[in-house]
């Protein structure tokens, strides 16, 4: 099976999902902004009451609508993007990562069948995903294509 075959037969589900924040509405871009710093992540999936998605507020965002401006006590809603783009669980990945591509995100919420979150669909998480089926390849590739090891690893 080559890499295509594979990421169309994968589903996002089987991807690491988890690098994401997740907050109810109703709290401000300061308090979302400490609780993605705290946790390390560049997203943040907002939430009504019940817990179903209402927006997606990213680093991005940050750096458009917030820096150089005083709305940090501003509520989150007011910068997020409202009903984004999500998929399902067993949408293909490599669907996904073409509908990433199309619509031009770099976060893609991923939400089951009753509207609970289950993660959200990265470039990383495809990353990881290759890294895991082709360590070898992935993991050895230099950093530049164009630069290769004058000499065999630990070699003097």
């Amino acid at each position: 099976m080559n890499l295509k075959e594979e990421l169309v037969a994968e589903s996002v589900s089987h991807l690491d999902l988890s690098g994401f924040s997740q907050v109810n509405a109703g709290i401000t871009i300061g308090q979302a902004l400490a609780q993605m710093q705290t946790q390390g992540h560049n997203v943040c999936l907002v939430t009504e009451e019940g817990g179903s998605l209402i927006g997606i507020f990213t680093d991005r965002d940050i750096l458009r609508k917030v820096v150089g401006q005083d709305r940090m006590g501003d509520l989150v809603e007011s910068i997020m993007t409202p009903e984004p783009i999500t998929v399902s669980p067993n949408f293909s990945a490599a669907d996904a990562l073409w509908l990433m591509d199309r619509k031009q995100v770099r976060n893609l919420p991923v939400v089951d069948e009753n509207g609970k979150i289950t993660g959200t669909m990265t470039h990383r998480a495809i990353v990881r995903y290759l890294a895991s089926r082709y360590p070898t390849i992935v993991l050895n590739l230099p950093p530049r294509a164009e630069h290769y090891a004058d000499k065999a690893e630990g070699g003097d």
